[in-house]
């Protein structure tokens, strides 16, 4: 399976940084098997950062196997659903940690962090905010929570965007 990673730098060995910020499925390194998704994640990351850095994106290759490997422990949120949004909201209250080696599911576009934000301020209900996720069309994310998970990405390639 390839899988992508859109940041501002070739990253031929994946590491999971410490100053992370608070993200959906907790602290690892994030890809997807979406390339646009990837491509636009470059871009946001890139006009963040200032006008100096490269929008770059990193291929990695990983045997479809591993997902169903006893080795690892993987969650697969198939569907935003109400488990999905407890997990994301979990990770994103606090700097808190949780057991798998792999995080699989669904990744909010940026209209939908809008919702997710009514309800994590208690505007929305959970059910009102599942409903509203639903209407969307929602992409890809799969998250890599230690060393010995990383070491199963093999890089590929790497491009860099222009606008």
């Amino acid at each position: 399976m390839k899988l992508f990673h859109g940041g501002i730098q070739i990253i031929d060995k994946p590491l999971i940084l410490e100053n992370q910020r608070l993200l959906d499925f907790g602290k690892g390194f994030y890809t997807t098997t979406n390339k646009k998704q990837a491509e636009k994640w470059a871009l946001i990351k890139q006009k963040r950062i200032g006008t100096d850095s490269k929008a770059i994106v990193t291929v990695f290759e990983i045997e479809d196997k591993i997902f169903d490997n006893q080795k690892y422990t993987v969650k697969h949120f198939r569907f935003a659903n109400e488990e999905w949004l407890d997990f994301i909201v979990f990770n994103r209250r606090e700097n808190r940690i949780h057991s798998y080696d792999i995080v699989k599911g669904a990744v909010a576009n940026d209209t939908l962090y809008a919702t997710l934000v009514l309800f994590e301020a208690g505007i929305l209900s959970k059910d009102e905010t599942i409903a509203r996720l639903k209407t969307h069309r929602l992409y890809d994310q799969i998250s890599f929570h230690n060393e010995k998970i990383l070491s199963e990405l093999k890089f590929i390639e790497f491009y860099e965007l222009t606008e």
